[in-house]
């Protein structure tokens, strides 16, 4: 039997903590939280939680600071980020830190659960599917890694590498290069690939499509500004070169 879905909270105020409580355990999720970022790093290890919720502005070490150390030590579970401010800049340092999603404070409740549910199961799925391919060898073999000069997408690995070195992609951004690897050359609107990150009933927004991308291009392209891989199609969306 699966275990049930634990979120966790870091925000400094509590009661924030109280409100967030009682909304996700009436709903059947468990719940944990800690009041600062560094408490919150620390108990990570101990809760083992299927996503965070993150709150922004937090004194002594903040929410994108706790995004970046955790995305930095390898941690992959989802990040839905709890703010006050609703603009394009706080949105790019987030994703910039590996964010997957942001909620502006005050929130719906029905919504945040939505996208507590959508998460986790896209994540417990990317994990299955992992695992598949981990024990099927003939799975493995079909998977070919996609190579375009001197970039490679490793997609087995959820790796990609750059004249031999690998690039520190975030979770999100190695899923929207794997979807554009899958078919080279192929043209792939932002909704998309938006649906393709956050599903087919999300509203989407197509500035975090524009930072994820730029950040995509910082991270593979020799001159971003000019970029030989991941090439925007003018009023469609994006491509990867296909060779």
């Amino acid at each position: 039997m699966n275990r049930p879905i634990k979120v966790m909270l870091i925000d400094d105020d509590p009661g924030i903590h109280e409100s967030l409580r009682a909304v996700v355990e009436e709903a059947g999720y468990e719940f944990c939280g800690a009041l600062g970022g560094r408490e919150g790093l620390r108990l990570l290890d101990d809760e083992h939680p299927d996503l965070l919720l993150l709150d922004v502005m937090m004194p002594g070490m903040n929410g994108f600071d706790v995004c970046q150390q955790m995305r930095e030590e390898g941690r992959r579970i989802p990040v839905i980020f709890l703010t006050a401010k609703n603009d394009i800049v706080d949105k790019s340092t987030g994703f910039k830190a590996g964010a997957d999603d942001y909620v502006t404070k005050p929130f719906i409740a029905d919504e945040l659960l939505l996208r507590i549910d959508a998460h986790v199961r896209r994540h417990r799925g990317d994990i299955e599917h992992a695992r598949k391919n981990s024990t099927d060898a003939s799975e493995l073999a079909r998977r070919e890694p996609c190579r375009i000069g001197d970039l490679e997408v490793f997609f087995d690995r959820y790796e990609v590498h750059l004249h031999g070195e690998t690039v520190p992609l975030t979770a999100k951004e190695f899923e929207i290069l794997a979807l554009l690897a899958e078919s080279p050359g192929e043209v792939f609107t932002r909704r998309r690939i938006y649906e393709h990150l956050w599903g087919e009933t999300a509203e989407v927004d197509e500035n975090s499509i524009t930072v994820f991308m730029r950040k995509i291009r910082e991270k593979i392209e020799n001159n971003p500004s000019e970029p030989r891989y991941l090439l925007t199609v003018w009023r469609v969306g994006y491509k990867l070169a296909a060779e």
